[in-house]
């Protein structure tokens, strides 16, 4: 194991990570502020860490940012005219060669939806209502539930537009057709918290990926959201002082300001072997979301056709690494990065060879001591950032993508360090016996408790160069006052937890 390409890789889950967006990857990019049912917010790659699911990793692909619990009366039902996909390249080109691709459909509850009688006897017609539901819904008793959204989920091997689609199935029964639980309007409709969680959790399916040995699990449904940070502060100039931020006492002094929003979840939990090409132990992932080429709004539109969707699919959502396109990609060129595929990634490699990011919080603290890494080009993020960590979780591919070594032991979640793999260092030199030293955390995949925030203000000021000539700054725990903790998640698939109720509940 080289410990400067390591190191490398920690700077650079820093310079790709830093600071924060509208949580990790919410409305980064212009174009895709105007589509947010397509909007890719994060992305997670882990190891199973459930007790007795150690020969299994868990996906997560969250969609459609910053939902407000009360967002009603329609909520925040998935796009069924685009294609949601999460892609593995397992041989190290750059190009996937298994993808996950999710359709949806939103179907009303009969021809016109439900319907009431009104008026009086001989003049009564039966009108369709404008609500989600008309009473309480229960996963047994669908009757009162206005739309019902549903899903589909195929995998493909080999390039995502041509290679061969197979069904994934549900092992119960065999059907390829998933319901999607009811966001969680409330609690009159849908229960207190636990509840919900009960009803939730009827729709985590084990499922057949053809072509695998051995069951997986799937879950598609509304999630609290799970990233943490001081979002209002960070995007006025990192609005705190400097006494605060960098005082590490001061970690979890700010309350998440997103602890009352949620996310849309595609959850997938696949066998090792399924994942493995070969001897090789590393996978690079990453998700996409896809729309037509061509819309044509339909001026006498109707429920399932409001508009005519035609023409090739063409990618406007993508995510890897965290963070990646809020403070690493120029404003000019955010649209093409989502636009982009990893293989092509050396058109970027500017914005990570002269990162602007430690040069604005040195131009915003500057007079309070903070100076950036004088290291020029930042050819330890080059290496990073294209390539992976040599020995760790390189993969042969050059391209910017999550990647996880499949052989690295989990760390049980009461174990783990919200830093990642930050505390395996010292001095810029690979010390796996530092305390805290958790080489299953981020950057090598991503787990839900994964404080990326606080990782990359460290990291990419510097905390794993060799001294303090390279950077002066090194030594400064940087963090935002908002923690992100593995205290904060499930220990059993999907992880992430109950999201905030729509009426009286946490998200009033």
């Amino acid at each position: 194991m080289k410990r400067r390409h390591l190191a490398g890789a920690m700077a650079l889950a820093a310079a790709l990570s830093v600071s924060a967006a509208s949580a990790s990857s919410h409305r980064e990019a212009p174009f895709i502020t105007r589509m947010p049912k397509v909007d890719a917010t994060d992305f997670y790659l882990f190891r199973s860490y459930e007790a007795g699911r150690e020969d299994f990793v868990t996906l997560i692909a969250n969609y459609l940012p910053l939902q407000d619990a009360y967002g009603g009366p329609n909520y925040f039902s998935l796009d069924p005219d685009a294609l949601y996909e999460i892609h593995v390249d397992n041989t190290g080109d750059g190009v996937e060669d298994l993808t996950f691709q999710f359709r949806f459909t939103n179907g009303l509850n009969g021809p016109e939806g439900i319907t009431l009688p009104v008026g009086a006897a001989g003049a009564q017609k039966n009108v369709s209502v404008p609500f989600t539901n008309v009473g309480p819904i229960t996963f047994n008793d669908r009757g009162t539930q206005n739309v019902q959204e549903r899903f589909t989920v195929k995998v493909v091997r080999g390039p995502r537009r041509s290679g061969a689609a197979q069904d994934v199935t549900n092992t119960a029964g065999g059907s390829a057709t998933f319901a999607k639980p009811a966001d969680y309007v409330g609690t009159k409709s849908l229960g207190d918290a636990a509840a919900y969680e009960t009803y939730a959790r009827h729709h985590v399916y084990g499922v057949n990926i053809p072509g695998c040995a051995g069951a997986g699990r799937l879950f598609v449904g509304q999630r609290r959201e799970p990233f943490a940070v001081n979002l209002g502060p960070v995007f006025d100039l990192v609005n705190a002082p400097p006494a605060v931020i960098t005082d590490p006492s001061a970690r979890g002094a700010v309350p998440n300001p997103l602890a009352k929003k949620n996310v849309t979840t595609l959850a997938l939990e696949v066998p090792i072997a399924c994942l493995k090409a070969g001897t090789q132990n590393v996978i690079g992932a990453w998700t996409t979301a896809s729309v037509r080429q061509a819309r044509a709004i339909n001026p006498a539109a109707t429920y399932t056709t409001p508009s005519r969707e035609g023409g090739a699919w063409t990618q406007v959502s993508r995510l890897g690494m965290p963070l990646v396109n809020e403070v690493v990609i120029g404003i000019k060129d955010k649209d093409r990065f989502n636009a982009s595929e990893p293989k092509d990634d050396a058109q970027f490699g500017d914005y990570v060879t002269h990162p602007t990011l430690p040069a604005v919080l040195e131009l915003l603290f500057g007079t309070a001591g903070v100076k950036a890494p004088t290291v020029f080009p930042r050819a330890d993020l080059v290496a990073a950032f294209l390539t992976g960590v040599t020995g760790v979780n390189a993969n042969g591919s050059v391209a910017e993508m999550q990647r996880l070594n499949m052989a690295l032991p989990v760390t049980a979640k009461a174990s783990q360090n919200n830093l990642g793999a930050a505390a395996c260092f010292v001095n810029g030199q690979l010390t796996l016996a530092n305390p805290g030293c958790d080489p299953a955390g981020f950057p090598n995949g991503r787990r839900p408790g994964d404080d990326v925030v606080d990782v990359s203000l460290r990291v990419a000021m510097g905390y794993l160069l060799a001294n303090d000539t390279q950077a002066p700054s090194r030594n400064i725990p940087f963090h935002d006052a908002v923690l992100q903790d593995a205290s904060q998640f499930d220990a059993a698939f999907p992880y992430l937890t109950t999201p905030s109720a729509g009426a009286n509940g946490d998200g009033t």
